[in-house]
């Protein structure tokens, strides 16, 4: 068991003021150091700048919140792991397991990496990812409607 991996939609909870964000803080709090991996690194980097891009953030606020989460890889708070070489072989066996589930290619390369470190959970808040979670039958944390 090496604990609870996070998905980029409940990490941006995490950083970002958005609904079940007091949640997602308690529920890390409670549960970390919780897992990610560095291809979270870069869809939070792609979810900032988007937000940056649409306006919800400006370019201060961006660079801040990177820079705090990159600092709570630093300090130990998200376990990031690395990508192994065995990861797009995994995601691709996944999306042929579940065929009934419209897994796209970085929630497939996602779950692979909670089955490559053997989470315990998968904390998420998209549905597709909830439903695969369930179908590989690892512990789903929802933080969705």
């Amino acid at each position: 068991m090496s604990g609870v991996y996070l998905d980029t939609s409940v990490l941006a909870k995490w950083y970002l003021p958005e609904r079940y964000s007091d949640d997602v803080d308690t529920f890390i709090r409670e549960n970390g150091p919780v897992h990610v991996s560095d291809l979270t690194v870069v869809e939070m980097r792609s979810l900032l700048s988007r937000r940056r891009r649409e306006g919800y953030i400006d370019a201060k606020s961006e660079a801040r919140v990177f820079a705090t989460f990159e600092e709570d890889i630093r300090m130990g708070s998200l376990i990031c792991h690395p990508l192994p070489s065995v990861l797009p072989r995994g995601a691709a066996s996944l999306i042929s397991i579940l065929p009934d589930v419209p897994l796209r290619t970085l929630d497939a390369l996602h779950l692979a990496m909670a089955r490559e470190i053997d989470a315990s959970a998968l904390a998420t808040a998209d549905r597709v990812m909830a439903d695969a979670g369930k179908g590989m039958e690892i512990d789903v944390v929802w933080f969705g409607d």
